[in-house]
């Protein structure tokens, strides 16, 4: 999709479609105001007829209005004009996506970024509204024998900034925004593959290919022996029970200064999770092609910098290897020993997420880091916890678990901070190694983040549990995406990109 910036008198725009936003109550906003002024009160009069009142999901098709040089325009509710957010925008601009996309229109302009929103300003406008009309256009059909594009699929978006300037700062948002949307789309297509394409041989192709897009990225792929050299024995005891080899994938970005310390993502990449030994249920079991959407996550955020030629040093570590029971798999009860020498009881075999992580924590400090940012779909209980609505966040840092919510209030991606209290880490203990993998009924998502606490005590550290915002399921299964957005907001604030 092409995105161009478009300013001044929206009357004047030639444009397919024009895109207004009307109030609750039938109140029009400024842009809309202007066009009912140009077509002399049609718009009003319209409105006036009860066909829209301007609620939340309200939309309205509307033909030859005169005076205007838009062939149609699309009237879409935004509700009370007090409690607009970025949000209630973005749903607004998402329902008009899918409508013109679905119909014969190829070309629209949206108005709703010029409208004033608290707490925004017009680049983040400008950058959520690339995002979400990219989501909205987004189909994976890699797998089906005929897949069915739409016919005529929306192709161009003009973004209407009304009397602003074309300035340096609303261009770099729009770049920005498809950059975030390419790896928003890179993330989803990895994470809804199946296990048997995705498996960590291909993610580690994968990484290969985005290697080849900038010289400023180096990356390279451990293998077991080099793991095993290592004694990573946590992370290979996973990918005993599979034939498929593990992989550490490890990807350096130097796009700040020589010696400037770089911030660390680390992304849980099981690309199948059975739950080894401790089996899962069968029923939904096919969602676990899901387990590696943390790995997938981070290699859609490196991607999106990689394209804004982000200014900051960025490496990227995931962990990957399937899950699954055979002989040689890890038994309840088994004692394995970490890279960082700490052993560990492993109580149930299906809390292996923090088993391949922990020895990428330990790899990661080999860089130094600024800060370390791990992403894992790793408990259940965060879904019961925060349903799909936010990720959890826990970390050893105030300061960075403070950047981690702000950009996910910017990025419309949200997290919520749970409490990693010394109290919890009490749940870890074992007679008969230094730690339990699992602490119990309680607190579930909190000792989990307790036991990868432990290979963090050399830096700053965040852990995001997305196992509740991740993918969705039943009729619109499919992979999100998140956090790739609270993640790149994270970073180009870091990199004084951003306000």
């Amino acid at each position: 999709m092409e995105f161009h910036v478009k300013s001044g008198d929206p009357s004047k725009l030639r444009t397919a479609c024009l895109v207004l936003g009307i109030f609750s109550r039938r109140q029009l906003t400024g842009p809309a105001k202007q066009i009912d002024q140009a077509s002399k009160g049609h718009l009003s009069a319209i409105l006036k007829k009860g066909d829209m009142d301007g609620e939340s999901g309200q939309n309205l098709m509307l033909y030859d209005i005169p005076g205007i040089q838009a062939e149609r325009i699309l009237l879409v509710g935004l509700g009370a004009q007090k409690e607009l957010t970025l949000k209630a925008a973005n749903n607004a601009w998402a329902g008009a996506v899918k409508l013109l996309d679905d119909s014969s229109v190829i070309e629209a302009t949206n108005a709703l970024c010029a409208l004033d929103i608290e707490q925004t300003d017009l680049p983040q406008r400008l950058r959520e509204s690339v995002i979400t009309a990219e989501h909205q256009v987004y189909r994976f059909d890699q797998c089906k024998s005929e897949a069915k594009p739409a016919k005529r699929p929306l192709k161009k978006v003009g973004l209407f900034i009304g009397d602003q300037k074309k300035s340096q700062p609303v261009l770099r948002a729009v770049s920005q925004g498809e950059a975030i949307a390419a790896g928003i789309t890179l993330t989803k297509n990895l994470a809804n593959l199946p296990g048997n394409i995705c498996t960590p041989s291909y993610l580690a192709n994968q990484a290969r290919q985005l290697g080849k897009q900038s010289p400023k990225l180096k990356v390279s792929v451990l293998e077991e022996k080099q793991m095993q050299a290592l004694g990573m024995g946590s992370l290979l005891s996973v990918s005993r029970g599979s034939r498929e080899p593990a992989k550490l994938i490890v990807m350096e970005y130097k796009g700040g200064k020589p010696n400037s310390k770089p911030v660390v993502l680390v992304g849980k990449g099981l690309t199948f999770d059975a739950g080894g030994i401790s089996l899962k249920p069968g029923a939904g079991m096919d969602e676990m092609k899901y387990d590696m959407c943390g790995g997938a996550s981070v290699m859609g955020t490196m991607a999106a910098c990689v394209q804004m030629e982000l200014p900051i040093n960025l490496v990227v570590i995931v962990p990957s290897s399937e899950n699954l029971p055979d002989g040689a798999a890890n038994k309840p009860g088994d004692i394995v020993t970490s890279m960082s020498g700490q052993t560990i009881e492993i109580l149930n075999t299906d809390a292996e997420g923090r088993l391949i992580l922990c020895d990428a924590l330990t790899y990661a400090e080999r860089f130094k880091p600024a800060a370390v940012v791990d992403v894992a779909t790793l408990t259940g209980a965060c879904i019961i916890a925060l349903g799909s609505q936010a990720s959890g966040l826990l970390s050893n840092d105030d300061k960075l678990a403070a950047e981690l919510l702000e950009a996910g209030n910017r990025a419309a991606d949200r997290a919520w901070q749970l409490p990693l209290w010394d109290e919890y880490q009490e749940q870890l203990k074992s007679n008969f190694a230094d730690m339990a993998n699992i602490g119990g009924k309680g607190a579930g998502t909190i000792t989990a983040a307790c036991f990868l606490s432990r290979y963090a005590k050399k830096f700053k550290w965040a852990h995001l549990d997305i196992a509740g915002t991740a993918w969705k399921s039943g009729d619109q299964k499919g992979a999100t995406g998140r956090p790739v957005s609270l993640l790149t907001q994270f970073l180009l604030k870091r990199a004084g990109q951003v306000k």
